[in-house]
């Protein structure tokens, strides 16, 4: 079953790049002690992740600091230096870009999307997520194509 409200986010470890290089980070370095909106794409540099789901939080990101978020992450099943290129191309200073290369933390979601149709395989499923101390406070999940419940606009609404 997917992780719902009241769930708390599951152990795991993601890639990120830090000064030196890609580095480990953990989801209780993440989420222990701060509230965090998460987004999860299906990969980095696809049409609608570039064109309308990662525009709203780079534009919107003080505002959603403002309104008390101490981390915006985005996540994808891609790996690091995707992400990080990902991330520097779409001036997104204020988010944490997060790999979730093998998928293990999607899987320990239960939100993997089979993206084999496509020549993808496994990816995340598009959603967002806010977590206050590593426990979901609110999670919405694309039903299909397109980006409306997990979009910073809605995220916003939530806060």
């Amino acid at each position: 079953m997917a992780i719902q409200v009241g769930d708390a986010i599951p152990q795991s470890t993601l890639k990120t790049m830090g000064p030196e290089g890609p580095m480990d980070i953990s989801t209780s370095e993440i989420f222990a002690g701060k509230k965090v909106l998460l987004f999860a794409v299906p990969g980095a540099f696809t049409p609608g992740c570039s064109i309308t789901h990662m525009p709203g939080y780079v534009v919107n990101a003080d505002k959603i600091k403002a309104a008390g978020v101490d981390t915006i992450a985005c996540m994808a099943v891609n790996d690091v230096f995707v992400m990080d290129a990902w991330g520097k191309a779409q001036n997104a200073d204020e988010i944490l870009m997060l790999a979730d290369g093998m998928g293990e933390f999607t899987g320990a979601l239960d939100l993997e999307l089979d993206g084999s149709a496509f020549g993808l395989g496994t990816r995340s499923q598009r959603f967002a997520l806010i977590a206050d101390d590593g426990v979901v406070t609110h999670i919405n999940v694309e039903s299909g194509p397109g980006v409306d419940v997990s979009s910073a606009e809605t995220m916003m609404a939530l806060l």
